[in-house]
């Protein structure tokens, strides 16, 4: 699995223009699902998410995780970051795992993180969605579990 994470002071999703997911500050995390992935790599992806530290502490260094930080983290199922785009100008999608499992895997990594942190957030599994944000640094990572 796979997670492109973005600071942010705020960020949210609409699906149909109505909102169906909003953090204030925190954590975007745009979380693609490859082929042989399962439960253990949500799960280790989850513990990244959760500790992973990328907010400042008292002295402006990026110590902190997010559940120090008390920040919202927002989930959005995202297939293309399981694009391969070394050959060519159109990305494959070989490597993303079949719909049915990515949900199920999506899904699987939302009701963890829910049961992990009371300020969890999400968009829709294969909707067309709209992200806003506000980056903030601007800091952003990949993460790969």
């Amino acid at each position: 699995m796979k997670a492109l994470i973005q600071r942010v002071r705020r960020a949210s999703v609409e699906v149909d223009d109505r909102e169906v997911g909003a953090i204030g500050p925190g954590l975007l995390a745009l979380v693609g699902v490859e082929k042989g992935d399962d439960e253990a790599s949500a799960d280790r992806l989850l513990h990244k998410l959760l500790h992973y530290r990328v907010f400042a502490d008292a002295a402006g260094k990026m110590n902190l995780n997010v559940q120090q930080a008390e920040g919202g983290l927002l989930l959005v199922s995202q297939f293309t970051l399981a694009a391969d785009t070394r050959k060519g100008l159109r990305p494959s999608f070989s490597r993303a795992a079949p719909p049915a499992e990515g949900e199920r895997l999506f899904h699987y990594l939302l009701d963890r993180a829910r049961a992990s942190w009371p300020s969890v957030a999400s968009g829709e599994f294969a909707a067309d969605m709209q992200v806003s944000l506000v980056n903030d640094g601007p800091v952003t990572f990949l993460l790969e579990s």
